[in-house]
């Protein structure tokens, strides 16, 4: 794994009906987070991960962390409860803690507080069971494409014949099934995204954790690459959580989206645009209602910052 671990990211036919997102608050009293796909859309506040929830795959619980020397905890009283096979996408401004909290489920950071867990065991250090695809592809330039998939697997023991099947697989489905043999240069961006993802996938993890890793792509490019991420996902039953900063990415990929303000989580909404789901969705009524609602809790969220740093 590469990346800075000091410091978060700094890039940026079914409908439903989606009702308004309430802002946040600490309350007492428990109550199950709603399933994905409900019939509306629905919204849970921080402090409300329920002990009941059988299917939460990875539970994070009162979760705080702090970087040494900062006065200031960059993931505060964290609750999340994310149910097996689902979409959970961390949607928030740059610098709000995001990928702080990728890497404390990853195990790469630990929590100076609370607890995380994946499919029931504590997170205590990075396995092979979670998988974690980061901005940059992080590619070996002295490997080829069919190598870099493989190199999950090369770091422990020389890959089999099974093991190179499986990377081809992977590799037909992400649309690279001509490219096994060029190296990352001869590459484009998105051609070097669909080879990360199928590295983070090869070793069949149970989650896997992804990091804006469509960022600094194109539009168009951007968009192929969610629906190729939508498809493999589906096909190997991987639970995801994806970090990103644009609302609409947040919403076409997520069951559920959790808006990340400051290191607290400001809301929790079950996206209620149906599955599959294809291009033309962007344009429903459905889809740009969701998508307002969460566009309507950031800014909240922006307006209310402006006095306590004025302060």
């Amino acid at each position: 794994m590469a990346g800075d671990l000091n410091s978060d990211s700094s890039s940026d036919p079914v409908s439903g009906a989606a009702t308004g997102a309430v802002p946040v608050t600490n309350v007492s009293g428990r109550r199950p987070l709603a399933e994905p796909r409900d019939e509306v859309s629905q919204v849970s506040t921080q402090g409300e991960v329920s002990d009941s929830r059988a299917d939460a795959f990875l539970r994070m619980n009162d979760v705080r962390f702090s970087y040494s020397g900062s006065s200031h905890p960059v993931v505060d009283h964290i609750n999340m409860a994310l149910p097996a096979g689902a979409i959970h996408c961390l949607l928030g401004r740059s610098g709000c803690g995001k990928s702080t909290l990728l890497k404390l489920a990853a195990g790469l950071l630990h929590p100076d507080a609370g607890t995380i867990s994946v499919d029931g065991e504590p997170v205590l250090e990075p396995d092979l069971a979670t998988g974690f695809v980061f901005q940059s592809p992080t590619l070996l330039a002295w490997l080829d494409v069919l190598d870099n998939v493989l190199l999950p697997v090369s770091l422990h023991r020389k890959p089999g014949a099974t093991d190179i099947a499986d990377a081809k697989t992977l590799l037909e489905q992400l649309g690279l099934s001509d490219l096994l043999h060029r190296f990352p240069h001869q590459l484009s961006g998105g051609q070097q995204s669909r080879v990360a993802i199928a590295r983070a996938l090869l070793p069949k993890p149970r989650l896997l954790l992804m990091d804006e890793p469509f960022a600094a792509l194109d539009a168009l490019t951007r968009e192929a690459l969610q629906d190729a991420l939508l498809a493999v996902c589906a096909s190997q039953g991987v639970s995801v959580l994806f970090v990103t900063h644009d609302i609409a990415e947040a919403v076409y990929l997520g069951d559920r989206v959790m808006v990340v303000e400051q290191g607290s989580l400001r809301c929790d909404i079950a996206v209620t645009v149906g599955r599959p789901r294809t291009s033309g969705v962007r344009h429903r009524a459905d889809f740009n209602a969701v998508c307002m609602q969460l566009r309507e809790v950031m800014e909240a969220g922006e307006r209310a910052a402006v006095p306590r740093m004025a302060g």
